[in-house]
């Protein structure tokens, strides 16, 4: 019998997999450490991948597509209600093969290493942005304290609180 559908359950350092054929018999039940997996599935037929939208996700997808393999990648909340027994690591992957195996499952698109990049740097300069503004919050929370207020925004935080922007409040 040839696999045909493989659900991973991605993880740090073991991944779950889980195999069937066409008929949805088990072909497959296996634990790899995340060094044996991509020779894993060079050896392998190509078949239909399927993989939880997660962190290392896309460079999985992206790995095992130049391997040949077709891969879908699902949001979590959508493969949940497959899961038939307790949550742990084995029974993900097999809930993640037979969510793929569903014709009318949605798909998350795989992004390229450029994309993730643009990403990367989006989020970055969010939090960055997310910081700064907290610490102007805090800036301004110490200075009442003291009853100078200052009005909300970062741009009378950045003025050096001229004299038109601080209230001492006497």
């Amino acid at each position: 019998m040839e696999i045909t559908t493989i659900g991973i359950d991605l993880a740090k350092s073991v991944f779950q997999v889980y195999g069937v054929d066409k008929q949805g018999n088990v072909l497959l039940r296996k634990q790899l450490r995340r060094e044996q997996v991509a020779v894993f599935f060079a050896n392998l037929q190509p078949c239909l991948i399927g993989m939880e939208a997660c962190g290392s996700a896309h460079f999985w997808a992206c790995k095992l597509q130049t391997l040949g393999h077709t891969v879908k990648l699902m949001a979590p909340q959508l493969v949940k209600p497959y899961v038939k027994s307790h949550k742990n690591d084995a029974a993900d992957a097999e809930a993640i093969c037979e969510a793929v195996s569903r014709p009318s499952m949605r798909c998350v698109p795989i992004k390229n290493v450029e994309q993730q990049s643009v990403l990367s740097l989006h989020r970055a300069r969010q939090g960055f942005v997310k910081v700064h503004t907290a610490q102007a919050n805090q800036i301004r929370g110490l200075l009442s304290e003291f009853g100078i207020i200052v009005p909300q925004g970062i741009a009378y935080i950045t003025a050096g609180a001229s004299a038109d922007a601080v209230s001492t409040g006497q």
